[in-house]
């Protein structure tokens, strides 16, 4: 019987990528899904969130804004182009996950992952403009966003290591204090998007958008309440970590999370006390992916999987890469 053609394989038959350049695509991903949150909150903080009225067109008659439309519409529709450009990104560290040697399939599934999630979040951003920027819908295009971050950020983690079984490097109420953290900043993130769909910035300066209907100071203070409780639980894991001794990957990682908190904490002050100026609501939201990242780092951080496997060179003349490291190759 005929082999069934697979481009996949193919492409795979002829290219060995290193470990180093699927690592390296694994977080342009991660890149990517952060440029794409932060360029859709500037659609909304520069109200051309029905710069583009329509979807999947931008006008009734065309497919690209028209100068009538002026800059919101360029704004929009330049945000939308984005996304397959992240999908260009996505495609090669799929590409490079499929045709590494040996292969492997988590990476691969985690790749397709992103791409499923960039398609049905697509689809969500276009009921968002179908439906007038409805804020729950604004809601759930953040969090689909938040949750391709998070699945890049795992493909990336697990492209630096092995495929053995996971072990964890700390005890079992040590794993779950790193839960809890997770969950409490999962938390934050989600009273985040409620002051953002009850706020002053509703994304459309020329229709009356509908808002979410609670007092945007009220949700806000819960929100700075959530920041306290996550600080608190990281403070309280760095003194868990350093208790148990455990390995100094995870300790650098708390710390690193502790002075993104910190950070994003007065970016958040500056936000609340000057009346929410675009500028600075736009680098809260990267600061929110900065968090986001970093607890998701934290807590993969305590189990490993061994080290990735080497990368033999196709040809005997180059260097095969593995983890980051030269692997010499045999010479003829």
């Amino acid at each position: 019987m005929p082999k069934t053609l697979n481009p996949l394989q193919m492409v795979a038959d002829r290219w060995q990528p290193s470990a180093r350049f699927v690592h390296r695509a694994a977080l342009a991903c991660v890149v990517m899904a952060v440029i794409i949150v932060v360029t859709g909150g500037a659609v909304r903080l520069t109200q051309s969130g029905l710069g583009c009225p329509t979807w999947p067109t931008c006008t009734e008659d065309s497919l690209t804004p028209t100068p009538e439309m002026g800059v919101n519409g360029i704004i929009e529709f330049t945000n939308r182009m984005l996304t397959y450009v992240l999908c260009a990104v996505v495609g090669v560290a799929i590409v490079a996950a499929r045709a590494c040697a040996p292969r492997r399939r988590p990476l691969t599934r985690l790749g397709w992952t992103q791409f499923w999630l960039i398609a049905s979040n697509g689809i969500i951003g276009g009921i968002t403009v179908l439906t007038g920027l409805n804020p729950y819908i604004v809601a759930a295009h953040f969090l689909a966003a938040t949750a391709l971050l998070t699945v890049a950020v795992v493909m990336w983690h697990r492209s630096g290591e092995g495929d053995d079984e996971p072990r964890d490097l700390v005890a079992g109420p040590v794993r779950q204090l790193s839960w809890v953290l997770v969950v409490a900043s999962a938390l934050l993130i989600v009273v985040g998007t409620v002051v953002t769909g009850s706020g002053r910035h509703a994304g459309d300066a020329k229709k009356d958008v509908h808002r979410i209907p609670l007092d945007w100071r009220e949700v806000t203070q819960l929100h700075v309440d959530f920041v306290y409780i996550v600080i608190g639980l990281t403070v309280a894991l760095w003194f868990v970590l350093r208790a148990v001794k455990a390995p100094a990957v995870p300790r650098r990682r708390v710390v690193e999370l502790f002075v993104v908190l910190m950070l994003q904490g007065v970016i958040g002050y500056v936000q609340y006390f000057n009346d929410s100026p675009e500028f600075v609501v736009g680098v809260h939201m990267f600061g929110s992916c900065l968090v986001w990242i970093a607890v998701l780092r934290v807590f993969l951080s305590l189990r490993e999987r061994g080290e990735a496997a080497a990368v033999p060179a196709p040809s005997g003349e180059h260097e095969a890469v593995a983890g980051g490291q030269p692997v010499a190759a045999s010479s003829r």
